[in-house]
């Protein structure tokens, strides 16, 4: 297993790759560039036009979903201007690995491209696969379940902690924490997701419910009766309460008591329930494993 390491990634793809245009006049008709010259223009952002066959797509790309349609207004668009922002590149054993632009590649293939504009970049197995999350988060391309399965192979393929993955995106500790958490949730739930029948929000309330089978069961009411973020909430509070005796009718909390919980559950990164009688009460802070834990105590401790 690779070390830990922290490369600062998170600061942007504008620190990565700096901003490049392409002038349609000044494209190259070099199709006899040789081997080194592609070495010198290695990370040095010079525009390359090279054979849209020698490109495959990137191995460690998170996303996995492309929309067909948007794919194809892409490519009538590319058949009118062209390829406008350049494809990032790495070499690999066989021709070039994509590390950013997969959507610009497929269009180009739409379109009849016989070359497209790139840029070709000397990078590690960790870079690329962190670039590419990257690239996708700054889109809000990425569904919420192929982000946190992005974030999680980081974790696993390189030894990364959740601290160091956050600081590699550029997210928070808590944002990768729940971001992960989605993942316990039932196969049914996932597909949702995936889908696009149910939103982030919608996953993380349902991911607040302990019972899987209930999981499955609010997940399908919110599709059915497409029921809000805030309604799903609200119904996995409720039947997360257990009733007693003393229960006699639903006691509703203050909006003050709300709004606190819903500001801990921000900066803490998990669920936050207040409970008070008279001048007294206590804070509930949940954690769903060992990590969190440690986290959680890490952070009371330090104050951040």
């Amino acid at each position: 297993m690779a070390a830990p390491k922290n490369r600062g990634l998170g600061r942007g793809l504008e620190e990565l790759f700096s901003a490049v245009e392409i002038n349609a006049s000044e494209v190259s008709s070099n199709d006899e560039s040789k081997k080194s010259d592609l070495d010198q223009n290695a990370n040095n952002n010079s525009i390359l036009y090279l054979d849209i066959n020698d490109i495959k797509p990137n191995a460690n790309q998170p996303r996995k979903r492309f929309d067909d349609e948007k794919i194809d207004e892409l490519a009538s668009s590319i058949e009118t201007y062209g390829v406008i922002q350049p494809i990032v590149l790495r070499k690999s054993e066989v021709g070039y690995e994509i590390v950013a632009g997969e959507r610009r590649w497929r269009a180009a293939r739409k379109a009849n491209l016989k070359k497209v504009p790139c840029i070709l970049k000397e990078l590690t197995e960790e870079e690329n696969m962190v670039i590419s999350i990257i690239e996708n988060m700054q889109r809000e391309d990425l569904n919420p379940i192929e982000e946190a399965e992005a974030l999680q192979q980081m974790i696993e393929k390189f030894g990364l902690s959740q601290e160091q993955v956050s600081k590699s995106v550029g997210k928070s500790r808590p944002y990768i924490t729940n971001a992960l958490r989605l993942l316990k949730l039932p196969f049914e739930v996932r597909a949702y997701v995936l889908e696009g029948k149910l939103t982030n929000g919608h996953a993380r309330a349902i991911a607040g419910i302990d019972d899987e089978t209930l999981q499955v069961f609010v997940a399908d009411k919110a599709v059915e009766e497409g029921l809000s973020v805030r309604e799903v909430e609200s119904l996995a509070q409720t039947i997360g309460e257990p009733k007693t005796k003393k229960q006699t009718e639903k006691r509703v909390k203050a909006p003050d008591v709300l709004k606190v919980e819903e500001e801990l559950k921000e900066v803490l990164g998990t669920k936050v329930t207040l409970k008070h009688s008279g001048n007294k009460g206590k804070i509930e802070i949940e954690y769903y494993n060992r990590e969190d834990l440690e986290r959680l105590i890490e952070f009371l401790r330090n104050g951040k």
